[in-house]
């Protein structure tokens, strides 16, 4: 193996442990997927630079590839975000194996897809962006009502919404709900608003016993007209 091909090989390690563990691990914690995306970058790598070999046929690699497109994953149900970071697990690994382009460009490359991800799943963008599947314990065929009472339980904006089921029988409705969360200090206003508003009990203002009265004892209060009561 030439010194090249090691600085092809650096190039790919230093881009996937800056992909994986800068900034998959921090932003979503996800042991599991880790492995797997080191697994795949270096596995596609290390076919890439085999068949990227002047002494490997052309038949040989195809049946390799042959073999790796038979492999189906089964695993838990991965979310779009998950599958980008698959994507580009693969596509650092592409580029490291096939030697074809300089170096040079190669690590541009490998910077453009790590930046793309850095950038596309950052927190601050699209922030307060949410999508849920909620049953409504209301059948409510209306999707004007059944808007405002969605923006009214989740205290936001609702952008879209999908009705998965509406059953009439038990009254209830099934709904794929795209919403946006206010700003901090609207949050906080609704939020003060619906405690208010639910029934929440407020500190007691009424007579209280008077200091050093044991528990449970019966103590003289004033009613409304201002006379003494039992």
């Amino acid at each position: 193996m030439t010194a090249l091909s090691l600085a092809y090989m650096a190039a790919d390690i230093t881009a996937l442990s800056i992909l994986v563990g800068a900034l998959y691990s921090r932003r979503h914690h996800r042991k599991d997927l880790v492995a797997a995306y080191i697994g795949v970058n270096i596995g596609v790598l290390a076919v890439t630079l085999l068949l990227s070999t002047a002494s490997v046929a052309a038949g040989l690699g195809l049946g390799l590839f042959g073999v790796l497109s038979i492999i189906r994953l089964r695993s838990t149900e991965l979310e779009q975000h998950e599958v980008a970071y698959f994507f580009a697990a693969l596509a650092l690994g592409l580029l490291g194996g096939i030697q074809t382009a300089s170096l040079a460009m190669v690590a541009a490359l490998m910077a453009l897809v790590v930046v793309s991800l850095w950038i596309g799943d950052h927190p601050a963008l699209l922030g307060r962006n949410r999508h849920q599947i909620i049953t409504v314990d209301r059948a409510i065929p209306n999707e004007a009502e059944l808007k405002m009472h969605l923006a009214s339980l989740l205290g936001g904006t609702v952008r879209s919404l999908t009705v998965q089921s509406l059953d009439l029988v038990n009254d209830t409705t099934l709904v794929d709900v795209r919403y946006t969360l206010p700003r901090s200090g609207a949050a906080t206003a609704h939020l003060s608003g619906w405690s208010g508003s639910a029934g929440i009990a407020a500190p007691m203002t009424g007579p209280q016993a008077p200091a050093g009265t044991p528990v449970g004892a019966p103590f003289p209060f004033t009613t409304a007209t201002g006379a003494p009561g039992e």
